[in-house]
């Protein structure tokens, strides 16, 4: 059984958290605010207050890194909501402590995102060429993390997110004049995201660069269409594009490195 830190007890860390205590394992976790450390400490979750800025580290990082074999970085970017921080900075601070402590196994949650959305059908075998800012900062954490001779890194490249009250249909129903409806979409369930995750650990695959994506692909005007009907929302609405501009993210290591089937379907 392993001594597992998770960097970010959110949508995922915290159900991930609770998942690995039932293996076994001694698991501790960090969020950014005292109030949310208060309150899951009074669910015996074993919980430390970190916040990781763009020129420093404020909080418990140290007792949060130390003891562990295994950190799991699930610290999302938040480049949408146009903050103006920097991400890559940010990250850099982190592997610094990282590099400092004992740790020397890292797992780097990072996003299909690295890849533009014209860049067209790509496994991780083809370079990622972002041109916006978000794919371009998490491409630099992707490197800095995987470069580190410090500790032995895997970048999982999770799509879409959706599992639990979270559903991407959300966001888009009573929507008109929406582009590229033909496009596929490129999605994983909060379920299968553990199950990766846990095929990395249990695998000892540490080193790679997974895409984890389900390999199922609908076209987004038909699987919208079909999970806001199925949710009594309103269908967003999709323009006929003549141009249209896609990627399909797939995997060729997933199998060979951990041998993984996904559990959910879209």
């Amino acid at each position: 059984m392993s001594r597992i830190a998770i960097a970010g007890l959110g949508w995922l860390g915290l159900p991930l958290a609770a998942q690995l205590q039932e293996l076994g394992h001694t698991v501790k976790g960090s969020v950014t605010s005292k109030t949310k450390q208060a309150e899951l400490k009074t669910y015996g979750v074993d919980v430390y207050q970190v916040e990781i800025a763009e020129d420093e580290i404020r909080g418990e990082i140290n007792s949060f890194l130390a003891d562990s074999e295994i950190l799991i970085i699930l610290i999302p970017p938040g480049l949408r909501r146009n903050t103006g921080h920097n991400h890559a900075l940010r990250m850099a601070q982190l592997l610094d402590a990282v590099e400092k402590s004992s740790i020397p196994k890292v797992i780097l949650i990072s996003s299909t995102g690295v890849y533009d959305d014209s860049q067209g059908k790509v496994t991780e075998a083809d370079v990622p060429k972002p041109q916006d800012n978000k794919g371009k900062q998490l491409v630099e954490v992707e490197q800095i993390f995987f470069k580190s001779t410090a500790v032995k890194t895997t970048v999982i490249r999770f799509g879409g997110l959706f599992g639990g009250s979270r559903n991407p249909v959300k966001y888009l129903a009573g929507r008109t004049g929406l582009s590229n409806g033909n496009a596929p979409v490129n999605l994983i369930h909060r379920e299968d995201c553990m199950g990766v995750i846990l095929g990395v650990i249990y695998k000892n695959a540490f080193g790679h660069i997974l895409n984890a994506v389900h390999p199922d692909h609908p076209a987004k005007a038909v699987y919208y269409k079909k999970q806001a009907e199925a949710l009594g929302l309103e269908p967003p609405l999709y323009e006929s594009d003549r141009d249209q501009t896609f990627k399909q993210v797939d995997s060729v290591n997933l199998k060979p490195l951990l041998g993984y089937t996904f559990q959910k379907s879209l």
